[in-house]
């Protein structure tokens, strides 16, 4: 039997890399990991955390505005960016200290710098060599921009939160989920916000209604949506603004170009050359249902194998090639039902098929939807609509499908995530109690189906 120098090597500290690491070491294995940046991945430092504490820091302006109706009178409001920026800076430090106590007390040793992978069981950090009898890559994921002339005047996602000064103009290029989070919240900073995008409505692959309304919605706060359009030219002008020239001929000045155009697997300089590791097109390292490469002794989890770019996905990815390591039974990853949101202004909220997939998948699908004033917005006087859509497989009367667009969509869609997860009939949510006065009763008071025609923006 060869020995190695460890039974386990992770190539990154992001939150499925630090679940693999702990969960090994602390059933025995010797385990090393390796981060060349902050502990805690895209998650905690440029991903999530910052991303809510800001969409929280949003709302507030929409919170003082409302707070007239209900008879509070604000002497003064201001926002003042390098608190916000500098007291998220503090709670992401405090989280990559308990990330880095949960590797080092659970026994993995700690490796920082850049790993190199240079065989099927070696890898290299600085000028050292490592072996390991199994390679779990782990690097997660890195904003893409388009090669556009100007591109490096451009930021990106990882950028934003880390600004020395939050920029009173903005343009947003990108329609998936961060292009819209991060316009809501430079609209609620009071950034004159326009976000552009090349296709005809955002968030493809979201479900129709839910595309159209957020849209509606959006509008209504402020940002100014630009479909169809692209950037052609970013010019920086001898004051430092920016000057963009746009697909349809227009141009605009701006302080800040943000691209938000998806994020590619972060493989760069890995070494996988070195192995018989596979790829796909767009990099991302392709695995058998055991989370296993094309080289035997190397695994690969999270959003470097693109299948489902979510926190909570990675960690099951991470807890699930463990156990197959230990030869423990336990269920593999389930990629149906996955419950998301979307942090924008307003917030989505969804779990299940979309209508055009439910549509697909079964042949009678019944529809039901709501779009209401909620209870809060009656004082406020604001003009805010929330909607609601339940899918339903007439045959099985399963639901199987539920979205949501509106204030706490995100903590209500995970109690209807269990219920469909457990098989949920529409009968189920019909003899619910619904808890009133909620926005959330609305989901166990649907009563009469939808009798709109389905359309369809894409193609």
């Amino acid at each position: 039997m060869k020995c190695y120098d460890f039974d386990l090597f992770v190539i990154g500290a992001g939150s499925g890399g630090v679940r693999a690491a702990r969960m090994a070491s602390e059933r025995g294995m010797r385990v090393a990991v390796a981060e060349v940046s902050r502990l805690g991945g895209t998650c905690v430092n440029v991903g999530c955390i910052p991303k809510k504490l800001f969409a929280y820091a949003a709302q507030f302006a929409e919170a003082f505005q409302q707070a007239r109706g209900y008879g509070w009178r604000l002497a003064e409001v201001a926002f003042n960016w390098s608190t916000l920026r500098d007291n998220t800076d503090a709670e992401i430090e405090r989280l990559t200290s308990v990330y880095r106590a949960l590797l080092v007390n659970s026994g993995c040793q700690l490796i920082e710098g850049r790993a190199t992978i240079t065989g099927a069981h070696m890898v290299s950090v600085g000028a050292r060599n490592w072996s390991a009898e199994r390679i779990v890559i782990a690097t997660g994921g890195w904003p893409f921009v388009p090669d556009v002339p100007g591109r490096e005047h451009a930021i990106t996602s990882n950028d934003i939160f880390s600004l020395e000064h939050f920029p009173k103009r903005a343009v947003i290029v990108g329609g998936g989920y961060i292009a819209l989070e991060l316009a809501g919240i430079a609209a609620g900073l009071g950034t004159r916000t326009r976000l552009v995008y090349r296709g005809e409505l955002f968030l493809r692959g979201f479900d129709e209604d839910i595309r159209r309304i957020t849209a509606e919605e959006m509008s209504k706060r402020g940002v100014l949506l630009n479909f169809g359009c692209g950037i052609c030219a970013i010019e920086k002008q001898a004051d430092g603004c920016l000057l963009v020239t746009f697909s349809d001929g227009s141009r605009e000045l701006t302080d800040c170009v943000l691209y938000a155009t998806g994020r590619l697997p972060n493989v760069a300089g890995l070494g996988l050359e070195n192995t018989s590791v596979r790829q796909q097109a767009n990099g991302a390292i392709v695995v058998n249902e055991h989370l296993q490469t094309h080289e035997p002794s190397i695994y690969a989890i999270g959003d470097v194998i693109d299948r489902t770019q979510l926190t909570p996905v990675a960690l099951a990815e991470g807890m699930q090639l463990v156990r197959h390591l230990l030869g423990e039974e336990g269920p593999r990853v389930d990629y149906e039902l996955i419950p998301s949101a979307v942090f924008s202004q307003p917030a989505i909220a969804t779990v299940g098929l979309t209508e055009a997939q439910a549509r697909l998948r079964y042949c009678d699908v019944v529809v039901y939807k709501s779009s209401f004033r909620a209870l809060k917005q009656t004082l406020a006087g604001g003009n805010e609509r929330t909607f609601m859509k339940l899918l339903v497989d007439h045959a099985s009367d399963r639901v199987v499908g539920a979205h949501m667009v509106g204030s706490d969509a995100a903590e209500i869609i995970q109690g209807i995530a269990i219920a469909l997860r457990a098989g949920a009939t529409k009968r189920v949510f019909d003899t619910t109690l619904g808890v009133h006065p909620t926005s959330a009763e609305e989901f166990v008071t649907l009563r009469k189906p939808s009798n709109e025609p389905f359309t369809t923006t894409d193609p």
